[in-house]
């Protein structure tokens, strides 16, 4: 104990420096001045300690399956997303995958009559497929069946209420019934990523995942199958972020909220959820396309580490159309690195026993359970979709993180922070369009994304003045900040402009001394909106650039202020 007083007088300390606490402050604050909150109202405490409370994880293999589905370590599937509609570009992508890594192939979007083109010369009892044709399910699933081999294996692929979310238009969940009495590949997957990529929170992706998954055991217990068998049929998946703890999190709680629902069910020892983890869609930027490797790199490992049994890695390149080999490649060998050299795949839920995680586990299947109630008590997720609840709840929780994405509280590093304006980036085929009509579909880089586009679409660079009082030198970190934040909506600070727009950086004492006066000669000059690196107020100055500023509203009226935007 004596060593948490110890941290806590020692953070105390740095918080009194920095104004957030002052000499009345008791030690045992630290923890609340220091916390954060997800989107879901769980608490981020800065330490943890045996104190902090959480339910037995249980063994690996065992109910309730936090720690995994499986008694034993083994590598994850390692399957490659293919969504090219050419079938002939697909078969050579699918069968270089295949020699080079890959174990399974998740097909998006091929045309039901060009599976048997796309898939010639692979093994399919070697290799799972599953397939992703949205209205055209049920006619993919009778032309995958219809191709040689009897030991098929994969997914079928059918998600009618997930596809309900992405376009809007009622999809009728019977579709299982008929395809769980085709084949015994399992039928359906629980594709949650929509409602992470309309910018949901991990306990809402969690949540409506579950609500579906029980939708679709209904409707398949219905049609005649057992709990056990319908439990059989489904696969989940998840998105997995670069915040690797949430995402380890999300995998162990969602195993540990669908082992409840086989419980319920009576079929407790089957109820090991399925799940593929895909690198997130909604962090990937279009900008700076290259430090997507070190996002999907961080996301592909909380996804092994969170107990997954298959992961996608997306291409860095896939924002910006259809990747190529090498972009396919590099994705592979992200996973073959992971689970081969660092041997990440070698050990059983590797932060099992983490105060922090299993604090965090706990917290957000609660919070999950909560989701996963409200939608039950609106009468199940189909009422849920088409009541507008989905939507609502998703739609406030983006603006709140809409809100922190524009005040820079969550960088994008390359895009919000950091830009890079001499950028040269590769040039793909356009992908085709996914569905659309239902849920938005959001990037988080996306707004300050199109103020580049907008600014790189000009002839001449829009630029900002820099005036500083005192050498530029001697003003270097405010200099840097007002530099960046500018570059990322594409508009250069520089000293040579002759822009409307000018930007004042110095020291607070020099603020106070003498910028009136050069705020009244910049007037003169023709200067139309004045900005300054610090705080205010002061005379002559029209608005300021800080730490939590909303950068977002100053790249927008500088676009304005140079008519760039009308």
């Amino acid at each position: 104990m004596s060593d948490l007083l110890d941290w806590q007088r020692l953070a105390l300390g740095v918080l009194r420096k920095s104004g957030r606490a002052d000499e009345d402050t008791p030690p045992e604050a630290v923890a609340d001045l220091l916390a954060t909150d997800t989107y879901d109202g769980v608490r981020i405490a800065p330490l943890y300690t045996a104190a902090d409370p959480a339910p037995p994880a249980g063994q690996p293999g065992h109910v309730p399956f936090v720690r995994g589905g499986h008694p034993a370590p083994r590598p994850w599937d390692v399957r490659q997303r293919h969504a090219d509609p050419d079938p002939k570009v697909t078969r050579a992508a699918v069968l270089a995958d295949l020699e080079n890594g890959a174990t399974s192939l998740w097909l998006a979007g091929i045309a039901p009559a060009d599976l048997a083109e796309a898939l010639d010369g692979v093994l399919l009892d070697l290799a799972g497929v599953v397939l992703d044709n949205g209205a055209d399910t049920l006619a993919a699933a009778r032309a995958f069946l219809a191709l040689p081999g009897a030991d098929k294996s994969g997914n079928l692929g059918a998600d009618p209420l997930g596809l309900t979310a992405r376009t809007g238009t009622v999809h009728d969940t019977s579709i299982l019934s008929e395809l769980s009495k085709m084949s015994g590949v399992p039928v359906a997957t629980v594709d949650a990523t929509v409602y992470h990529d309309a910018g949901g929170s991990d306990a809402q992706e969690l949540g409506y995942a579950t609500a579906t998954g029980l939708a679709y055991l209904r409707e398949l217990v219905g049609a005649g199958l057992s709990a056990g068998m319908a439990l059989q049929q489904l696969e989940f998946r998840f998105a997995a972020t670069a915040d690797q703890f949430a995402t380890i999190a999300k995998l162990r709680a969602a195993r540990r909220i669908w082992s409840r629902v086989a419980q319920v069910c009576e079929v407790p020892h089957l109820g090991a959820q399925r799940q593929h983890a895909v690198t997130s869609s909604a962090m990937m930027t279009a900008r700076d396309p290259w430090t997507n490797l070190l996002r999907t790199t961080i996301a592909c490992f909380a996804a092994g580490a969170g107990g997954a049994d298959a992961v996608t890695v997306q291409p860095f390149d896939a924002r910006l159309g259809l990747p190529d080999a090498f972009s396919r490649r590099i994705a592979r060998n992200t996973q073959s690195l992971l689970i081969e050299e660092s041997g990440a795949a070698r050990v059983l839920d590797p932060a099992g026993g983490s105060w922090y995680v299993e604090s965090l586990t706990d917290a957000l299947a609660h919070a999950a359970w909560d989701v996963f109630t409200e939608v039950e008590r609106a009468g199940g997720m189909a009422a849920a979709l088409r009541s507008g609840l989905v939507g609502d709840r998703i739609g406030t929780t983006w603006e709140r993180r809409h809100a922190d994405l524009a005040h820079r509280r969550q960088p994008i590093t390359g895009v919000s922070e950091f830009p890079d304006l001499a950028e040269r980036r590769p040039v793909r085929p356009p992908a085709p369009l996914p569905p659309s009509g239902g849920l938005p579909r959001h990037w988080y880089s996306q707004s300050f994304e199109l103020l580049r586009d907008a600014a790189d679409a000009r002839a001449d660079p829009p630029t900002v003045r820099l005036v500083t009082l005192g050498p530029t030198a001697a003003n270097s970190a405010r200099v840097s900040f007002a530099t960046n934040l500018f570059a990322a909506g594409g508009v250069r600070l520089t000293a040579d402009s002759t822009s409307p727009v000018a930007c004042i950086c110095g020291s607070d004492r020099s603020y106070a001394s003498g910028v009136a006066e050069l705020a009244a000669r910049l007037r003169a000059e023709g200067v139309t909106r004045i900005w300054l690196a610090g705080q205010g107020p002061y005379d002559g100055v029209d608005s300021y650039l800080y730490m939590g500023c909303d950068a977002l509203d100053v790249l927008r009226q500088t676009h304005l202020d140079l008519g760039v935007a009308q």
